[in-house]
């Protein structure tokens, strides 16, 4: 495991439904981000597609085997690429998916195990519900994918951290919703205060890669960013603006977060697990309520007279 990496951040805008030229700029993003020297790139969630598919989801999905997963492959030889797409399984079943690609092969696939079907968002509807969330092992260390929504189960993190991660990448599809001061959007404030947090409170690098441009009238903020396990931000992309910028990091810092606050030594799995289980059974019983204090004998005999 190297000690230093550099990662390129692919803040770009695809094209809803447009396999073909969202496939092109993956390619050439790829090619840029080498050129810049980095070890890895990460592009957004379903960014080879596009996002509001609905009913163009069977249409831009691709399977494991196709001609165009092959192209990304054959460019992860040189470059390992995260990047997300609508993926149909052999059963054709489609899952909004994450992919780790890196010399030339699949290192790990992520489905989606959140999907958001409220308000605006109609996810359910359209994809099926990944069942596993682990980490893996990279030539970078252990490693975490996670897809927008699941960052806002607090869970995910934890157990991505529990399961031993140094770097979670969290791609997303964040859309531009209130106004929070000039040329900010509110739903980025969440975002930013939650990426910091996570990474704090965790003691791993978390990688932030949200989209821009515009989907039926939906708005992406982008401001992807590199946050370090003290909750300070290595590199910060424009909003609204499609960008490739590349930062280096160094595992040191994991390290050193983790000695100051050991967190993940002292943790309690089993006990953890065993109030999970309890909340499972519906056994949200509280203990017996203490007995009422006695009062001190003087107060006694004083309240007596």
């Amino acid at each position: 495991m190297a000690d230093k990496i550099k990662i390129a951040l692919a803040q770009i805008a695809p094209k809803l439904g447009d396999v073909k030229a969202n496939l092109e700029l993956h390619l050439e993003t790829i090619d840029r981000a080498r050129g810049q020297g980095a070890d890895l790139v990460v592009f957004p969630e379903l960014s080879l597609t596009g996002y509001l598919l609905k009913d163009m989801v069977p249409e831009a999905a691709l399977r494991r085997d196709s001609p165009e997963m092959q192209k990304i492959l054959k460019a992860s030889e040189k470059i390992a690429v995260v990047f997300g797409l609508a993926e149909e399984d052999p059963s054709y079943v489609y899952f909004n998916s994450a992919c780790f690609a890196d010399g030339g092969k699949i290192v790990h696939m992520h489905r989606k195990v959140f999907l958001p079907t409220y308000g605006m968002f109609d996810e359910g509807r359209f994809f099926g519900q990944g069942t596993t969330l682990s980490a893996f092992n990279t030539r970078f260390g252990r490693f975490g994918l996670l897809i927008c929504e699941e960052a806002w189960h607090s869970f995910c993190p934890y157990l991505l951290m529990l399961d031993g991660t140094v770097l979670v990448a969290n791609i997303a599809n964040g859309t531009a919703r209130g106004l929070e001061e000039k040329s900010r959007m509110g739903s980025s404030a969440i975002w930013e205060k939650m990426n910091r947090f996570y990474s704090d409170l965790h003691g791993f690098f978390w990688i932030f890669v949200n989209r821009v441009g515009f989907e039926d009238g939906v708005g992406f903020w982008g401001g992807s960013e590199i946050i370090d396990p003290n909750g300070k931000p290595e590199l910060k992309l424009p909003y609204f603006e499609e960008d490739l910028k590349t930062a280096e990091i160094s595992f040191g810092k994991v390290r050193r977060a983790r000695l100051r606050t050991p967190l993940l030594r002292d943790e309690k799995l089993d006990f953890a697990i065993n109030e999970l289980l309890r909340i499972r059974g519906g056994n949200h019983s509280l203990p017996p309520a203490l007995p009422a204090a006695r009062k001190p004998a003087s107060k006694r005999r004083k309240a007596k007279r």
